[in-house]
């Protein structure tokens, strides 16, 4: 019997929403039909989580050197050390952000050491992480700097819109410092490669400016769109990339502008989250591409104001999972044609 792929789930944040849908993507049928789903946490949160929201699991314990190719039932790596009698809901702390980095870092030791196939995310607080000193802001640039990787960026996916970001979590204010014409083609080329991949097909991508008017020929901002993005739809245009741009911010999201397209490259956080949660905040898909690993993620936070209550919706965890699913079959697909 052919072993099904292996997918770590790190829990997230400990005092949010993650154990929860941890515990309920093990439950799931329809998760446990394509995968063999194996956390990345700890043994005692996660029992005690389960024990709130009337839960009990049937958990084993692992150490990495125990993930074999076969199908694993119910395993948690654990990780780290975490004080599971001061553990609570909706609570800020600096150990929970520390644990919820381990839980990360090892699970991309396993994904690199070829023990798992892919990682997915539960969501993390940036406040926890910044209280326990950890240098990232967010999954994606722990994944990018922890796998070594020299470019990637952030592309949420679902059915009705993909976006790519060329910039993340930093200020408005730093945006136009940062974007430049070799970081807006190296989000045009992962993205087009990534959908490529996806698709199975040429992919048609358009590319916002980063003003009110894609700048309005001058008339707003310092010429971003003349000096960075332009040049950068030129380079990929003679790469043979089909790509439309840069078109009005206010406008490229009308639906139909965005049929036209598979992906929207984005300059900035907000201007490709809004109307990416506005239309699929529960089955968006956060992926980060041009990794060696493959990494997806829920595209919601820690929801510390329901967390271990029992309603947090696993909608997007699952969408997540399957997508690393088909990710790693198409990673595998594409490695048997070459």
């Amino acid at each position: 019997m052919k072993s099904l792929p292996r997918i770590g789930i790190t829990m997230g944040d400990p005092a949010g929403i993650g154990p929860e849908l941890c515990l309920r993507a093990l439950r799931e049928p329809s998760i446990l039909k394509i995968c063999a789903p194996i956390i990345f946490g700890d043994l005692e949160a996660l029992r005690k989580v389960g024990k709130a929201i009337g839960i009990k699991p049937s958990l084993k314990p692992i150490g990495l050197d125990e993930i074999s190719v076969h199908q694993i039932s119910s395993a948690v790596v654990q990780c780290g050390s975490l004080n599971v009698a001061s553990l609570q809901p909706g609570k800020v702390s600096a150990q929970n952000g520390r644990a919820s980095f381990d839980y990360i870092r090892e699970s991309i030791r396993a994904a690199c050491a070829g023990a798992i196939d892919a990682v997915v995310t539960a969501p993390v607080n940036k406040e926890a992480l910044h209280k326990a000193g950890v240098p990232f802001p967010g999954h994606t640039e722990i994944f990018t700097a922890l796998t070594k990787s020299k470019r990637s960026c952030m592309m949420l996916a679902s059915k009705p819109l993909t976006v790519s970001m060329a910039t993340t979590h930093i200020g408005y204010g730093d945006v136009p410092k940062t974007i430049s014409v070799e970081r807006i083609l190296d989000v045009i080329e992962l993205t087009h490669q990534t959908l490529r991949w996806i698709k199975k097909k040429e992919p048609r991508l358009a590319v916002c400016g980063l003003n009110p008017h894609a700048g309005e020929n001058g008339l707003f901002g310092n010429r971003e769109e003349e000096r960075f993005i332009i040049p950068a739809i030129e380079l990929a245009r003679k790469k043979g990339i089909q790509i439309t741009g840069p078109l009005p911010p206010d406008t490229a999201f009308v639906a139909r502008y965005r049929k036209n397209f598979d992906a929207i490259i984005c300059q900035y956080h907000d201007q490709g989250h809004i109307p990416f949660k506005m239309l699929a905040f529960d089955t968006g898909v956060n992926i980060t591409i041009g990794l060696p690993i493959i990494r997806t993620s829920v595209d919601h936070g820690t929801a510390f104001d329901i967390a271990w209550r029992g309603i947090a919706s696993p909608t997007s965890l699952y969408s997540a999972i399957r997508m690393a699913v088909k990710l790693h079959r198409g990673k595998i697909n594409s490695l048997q044609t070459l």
